[in-house]
């Protein structure tokens, strides 16, 4: 066969034409590949906005408290422009004597950390020691119980709104404890008004919370945008309504009156134990027993209260008070034990069962989570509380929707008692944070 050169340069031309482009398209491959790797990467490093909540960080520490100086029922909520102080306290069961120390972050009206530098909202130090502390006496568990209170005369708030006490390991700088608190700037008054559901539907469940807004001498130009409206049941906050925006605005009056949007189930009154004694059974208390290393405290079976009628109960609203009726101090001479709860149900198919209560934070905490016992038909669980007289509620966490359901276990009635806090903020176009302007609590008592 006669050679062609012709022929041949045409066989290298399209050799080397596809050798390159296949390495311009690996490379371009690669290229692609590396930019969407490296997105996903700094997707996982954005800094998302960190949400704040009432959360122990060290399962040695127990019975965080804070509340009102002398008045433990009292929410942790004190005016800017009073001598209100805070006492907040915890149990180290470790039984030794650490370094703790604690400082304050500033929040917006979602809790997530505000833009503000904290020399902006503290007046003094940005940290203070926890030098009161205390050894428990005459119990069988062994703890330290440390307190202080808050504002110092090293440390106070200078702006509203919402904080965070972080209290921390001052050796290793681990914190053990973040505690929400408040601070009122009153600038606004709200009158409020707890009545049965408007729809008729709901008119034997529900409560409806209507409430109007009056700022004579506090100017809103954009009342739309510029005010946040938190109203909570119980102080709960897996329920929070959030987001109403004013029906009417009249004068220097901004009018909330719907009909749904601003409705709660009523639920049913609380549960209650009360162990403040471990000598003697309460009412609820079936049997009481101790080693020399735990108490232990078993309640009778409780029952689901679905399908039953309304009735009257004492409660403290989901609260909880530590007392030790034998002790002088309750503080470091209430004693600890493990309380078992026992719920006679048929297992739950669509969630998980917990207990609910001012002791869980309002949440739905691993520690709070009841197991069922198929061979005895129930769920049991159990906690370790420092002795009082505790409220509480089975709750459900339906996983189908997403939701926290109270009222599938205990029922709803709109006879129920129930508290509601109204929390109103502020925040122009030229503000750095939200400014909590009012506050309100009121009750379901009111419609008998």
């Amino acid at each position: 066969m006669r050679y062609n050169p012709t022929f041949t340069i045409i066989i290298c031309f399209l050799i080397l034409f596809f050798s390159f482009y296949t390495k311009k398209e690996i490379y371009a491959v690669k290229y692609i590949s590396d930019i969407t790797i490296f997105k996903s990467i700094n997707k996982k490093n954005i800094n998302l906005p960190i949400t704040y909540k009432n959360e122990i960080l060290n399962e040695n520490i127990k019975t965080v408290l804070c509340h009102k100086k002398e008045q433990q029922l009292s929410l942790s909520i004190i005016n800017i422009e009073s001598n209100d102080k805070l006492l907040i306290s915890f149990d180290d069961l470790d039984g030794d004597i650490k370094n703790y120390a604690y400082t304050i972050i500033h929040c917006n009206s979602d809790w997530s950390k505000s833009n503000l530098m904290q020399n902006e909202y503290i007046q003094g130090f940005n940290k203070e020691y926890i030098s009161s502390y205390e050894f428990s006496f005459n119990t069988i568990q062994k703890y330290t119980h440390y307190e202080f209170e808050f504002p110092s005369k090293n440390m106070r708030p200078t702006l509203s709104g919402n904080y965070i006490f972080k209290i921390y390991e001052e050796e290793t700088g681990k914190t053990i404890i973040y505690k929400r608190f408040m601070v009122l700037d009153p600038q606004i008054y709200i009158e409020a008004n707890v009545r049965r559901a408007t729809l008729v539907e709901n008119r034997n469940t529900q409560h409806e919370i209507d409430f109007i807004i009056k700022h004579p001498n506090f100017i809103i130009a954009d009342p739309y945008s510029d005010i946040k409206v938190h109203i909570k049941q119980n102080n709960r906050e897996d329920n929070v309504i959030r987001n109403l925006k004013p029906q009417f605005i009249r004068n220097d009056e901004l009018i909330y009156d719907y009909e749904d949007g601003n409705t709660f189930w009523g639920n049913n009154e609380f549960r209650h134990f009360d162990f403040r004694s471990l000598r003697y059974q309460s009412e609820r208390i079936k049997n009481i027993d101790f080693d020399s290393i735990y108490n232990y405290v078993y309640l009778f079976n409780d029952k689901e209260r679905a399908f039953e009628h309304y009735s009257i109960e004492q409660d403290i609203n989901g609260k909880f008070i530590i007392e030790s009726q034998e002790a002088w101090d309750s503080s470091v001479e209430s004693d600890y034990a493990f309380v078992n709860f026992k719920l006679s149900l048929n297992e739950i198919t669509y969630g998980d069962l917990y207990l609910l209560g001012k002791f869980s934070d309002w949440e739905l905490k691993d520690e709070f989570k009841l197991s069922y016992n198929r061979k005895r038909k129930l769920y049991e669980g159990h906690l370790y509380l420092k002795q009082g007289y505790y409220n509480y509620h089975y709750a459900i966490k339906d996983t189908t929707k997403g939701r926290v359901n109270v009222n599938l276990i205990e029922g709803t009635h709109y006879e129920t008692r129930n508290d509601y806090y109204i929390y109103v903020y502020y925040r122009s176009v030229s503000d750095r944070y939200d400014r909590l302007i009012g506050f309100l609590k009121t009750s379901s008592k009111t419609l008998f």
